[in-house]
């Protein structure tokens, strides 16, 4: 019998339940065709490859993460739980050394959910791997955890979770933002005043092949793991990368996928998008099971493959060199650029204006940080919403200050209910989740 040298966990949940349309392409044959191609390939009879039945999230899991408006129930179905229940159970599985990595296949998907949830966009309507990472973080105390999202898309509601917080480095690998949905995740974009620098985009010109994902892999992402010394890395695994996929425009392949999931040697890989349900994604997922378990998987290669797909440009390899080049310059001087920012301020403030395509809801913020030498800062979130939803929304982080701790609850507690639909705050410290309203 074939044995692997990594075991392996995976959760299977294809949502039977839920669709955002029959025909959109985020659907349940996403997993279904996976999961034959898992059973026809034997992988689950491979010694050492164990399938885990999913938990059910509940909602403090939620509420460690999400401000949900109105509330937990109105944004989350039964699917949603499950899918981040789904995530759950391997992480409890890998920290309990049942294995030593797993892969949640489950949808819905989740990075595009931010903070505050008026709605769905991008087909998430929360964030599964945050409410996975803070499960983590409360049952089992880890503290550095880096997010690597290999998703075509950027992973914009990631990123706004983990702006503040500077034991989570978020890595995005994707799409360049002029090209595709949801138009973000420059180079710039480097992450808040009290952790700036632990945000890093890496955007990646159309056609990218799988010479150019590998050698972002090796020569800006690994040093950058390195140097940041997580205690966990996460993959968010996003397939939408590959050549076939219908809504975006790059040429990575199978075997690519699982080269890359080889040099990441993610702790715990969780699915994201990818839309060509028979073409690709069968075929990604048994190379990315097959790279975790430690199995040879050169063999993998999808029906419609030809070795013209991996040529690039040498104008696009350019680009990703030079791309490369600004974002290592980002993280060895984000401490030098920290200080520089914060010199001299109390507070920072940012607005934004955030739209769920989803749902075809606007939403205004204004977000109002306290900037601390000794903690990620007490977080004010002042969100307004034109289907009529105000709430403020206030974060107490899991290392906060007496002193941050002091402000968020002051905050909370001279708000006007008048003003709001709902006061809400996050206390991560005692791992309390406290709601007025109007």
């Amino acid at each position: 019998m074939m044995q692997a040298r990594h075991k392996t966990g995976l959760v299977f949940f294809p949502a039977f339940d839920w669709a955002i349309s029959p025909t959109h392409p985020e659907r349940e044959e996403r997993l279904l065709y996976t999961q034959d191609q898992v059973f026809e390939e034997g992988l689950l009879d491979i010694q050492g490859i164990e399938e885990f039945k999913p938990d059910i999230a509940n909602v403090r899991d939620v509420q460690r993460v999400h401000f949900c408006v109105p509330d937990v129930w109105n944004v989350m179905t039964e699917s949603h739980f499950i899918s981040a229940g789904g995530a759950k159970t391997i992480a409890m599985a890998v920290m309990e050394k049942k294995i030593d990595n797993g892969f949640a296949l489950v949808r819905p998907p989740g990075h595009h959910a931010m903070r505050v949830v008026h709605g769905p966009r991008g087909f998430c309507n929360v964030n599964i791997e945050a409410i996975m990472i803070e499960f983590m973080r409360e049952a089992y105390g880890i503290d550095r955890v880096a997010i690597v999202d290999t998703d075509c898309h950027h992973g914009d509601g990631t990123q706004d979770i983990y702006w503040h917080d500077p034991d989570t480095l978020f890595i995005s690998l994707h799409q360049d933002g002029r090209t595709l949905y949801p138009g973000s995740g420059f180079p710039d974009e480097l992450g808040g005043p009290n952790a700036m620098g632990t945000t890093l985009n890496i955007p990646l010109p159309p056609h990218t092949s799988e010479k150019g994902f590998l050698y972002t892999i090796n020569n800006i992402v690994l040093p950058v793991l390195d140097d940041f010394k997580p205690d966990i890395i996460i993959n968010s695994a996003g397939q939408d990368n590959h050549y076939a996929d219908p809504i975006t425009n790059m040429n990575f392949s199978a075997q690519g996928y699982a080269k890359m999931t080889e040099l990441l040697q993610p702790d715990i890989a969780v699915l994201e998008g990818g839309y060509s349900i028979e073409g690709a994604l069968p075929y990604i997922n048994v190379g990315i099971i097959l790279a975790m378990a430690g199995i040879d998987f050169s063999k993998v290669r999808e029906p419609s493959y030809d070795p013209g797909i991996a040529r690039q440009s040498s104008d696009i390899t350019r680009q990703i060199a030079k791309t490369g080049e600004t974002i290592l310059e980002s993280w060895q001087n984000r401490t030098r650029k920290q200080e520089h920012f914060c010199r001299g301020k109390k507070f920072d403030e940012r607005s934004r204006n955030i739209f769920y395509d989803t749902a075809n809801i606007a939403e205004t913020q204004n977000e109002k940080i306290r900037i601390c030498p000794n903690c990620p800062g007490a977080l004010r979130i002042d969100s307004s919403a034109d289907n009529g939803s105000h709430i403020l929304a206030l974060h107490i982080p899991k290392k906060a200050c007496s002193k941050c701790r002091e402000t968020a609850y002051q905050w909370f507690d001279t708000a006007d209910k008048d003003i709001y639909n709902l006061i809400l705050l996050q206390d991560r410290t005692t791992d309390e989740f406290h709601e007025k309203k109007s």
